[in-house]
């Protein structure tokens, strides 16, 4: 479990670098629970796979580069090991077979319905 979490955690912190790709494009945040729990229903059990497998590959580069921004000296270096990092999470996700908003989309639902969760979960702990 303690697994699952840093790597949740990571994978969900990480969609905030990715966020400006996805600002750009069209936002679709479900404020209504109900709303919420028919977009959770919407991702096929491939689609979470997906997202499991990319997580993983996140969780690995976000530790890579968190260590490259701490040794980073001035603003202008940071911001260049940002877009590095954010276009090799974008590669990752798009890598596993989706798009960066499906992504995005699979890790607010995660967030607020537990049983979504458990289910990522178990696809993460069978790798």
């Amino acid at each position: 479990m303690q697994r699952f979490t840093t790597l949740l955690s990571a994978a969900v912190l990480t969609t905030g670098l990715m966020a400006g790709v996805a600002q750009a494009q069209e936002s679709t945040t479900a404020t209504d629970p109900a709303q919420t729990q028919a977009q959770t229903q919407n991702f096929s059990d491939g689609q979470l796979q997906k997202f499991a497998d990319a997580s993983q590959e996140i969780a690995v580069i976000s530790q890579d580069y968190t260590q490259q921004l701490q040794g980073a000296e001035g603003e202008e270096a940071q911001q260049s090991i940002r877009e590095e990092a954010n276009g090799k999470m974008i590669e990752a996700v798009e890598g596993s077979g989706l798009e960066v908003e499906t992504f995005n989309a699979i890790g607010q639902a995660i967030q607020q319905d537990p049983e979504l969760m458990q289910q990522v979960q178990e696809m993460t702990q069978s790798q």
